[in-house]
C-alpha cells in the first residue's frame, strides 16, 4: 500500500469519526477544501474545522473509500459511497461521488468535487436538497 492510499484513508477514517483534529494533521496549512452542503470553498484548517462543526449539527454525512486511483504528480481521484443522513437518523442523500486530491509534500493540499467544474458554486448535488 502507498503512502498516498494510507493518507487518504486515514483522512476519511478521521472524518467519519468526527475526530477533526486527526484529519486536519494531514492537511497543509492552506489546504483548499469545497463546502459540499453549501456551495463555494474554504481555505486553512480552521476554516475546514468550522465548516465540518456546522455541518456536523445540521446532518451527519458518511463517505467510505470505494476506489483510489493515484494519477501521475500528486493527485488521487476517490470514488466514494456518501451516506447523508439527518441527526434523526433518515435518508437524506445515498449516492456515489468523486473526490480528487492533490498531496503536497505528504499533506493534502486541496479536495475538488468530480462535478465542481460543471458547479456554479453551489451546493453538490447530494446536499442540494438540504439547502
Amino acid at each position: 500500500m502507498t503512502d498516498k492510499r494510507i493518507l487518504i484513508e486515514r483522512a476519511y477514517s478521521a472524518f467519519n469519526k468526527r475526530n477533526v483534529d486527526s484529519a486536519l494533521a494531514l492537511m497543509t496549512e492552506d489546504v483548499s477544501w469545497p463546502k459540499a452542503s453549501e456551495g463555494g470553498r474554504v481555505v486553512g484548517k480552521e476554516e475546514i474545522r468550522a465548516y465540518w462543526t456546522r455541518q456536523w449539527g445540521e446532518f451527519d454525512p458518511h463517505v467510505q473509500p470505494l476506489a483510489i486511483i493515484e494519477e501521475d504528480g500528486n493527485r488521487v481521484r476517490v470514488r466514494v459511497h456518501q451516506l447523508v443522513k439527518s441527526l434523526q437518523g433518515d435518508v437524506l442523500s445515498d449516492s456515489e461521488v468523486l473526490h480528487i486530491f492533490t498531496l503536497d509534500e505528504g499533506l493534502i493540499a486541496a479536495m475538488y468535487l468530480g462535478n465542481e467544474a460543471d458547479s456554479a458554486g453551489g451546493p453538490s448535488a447530494a446536499f442540494a436538497q438540504l439547502s
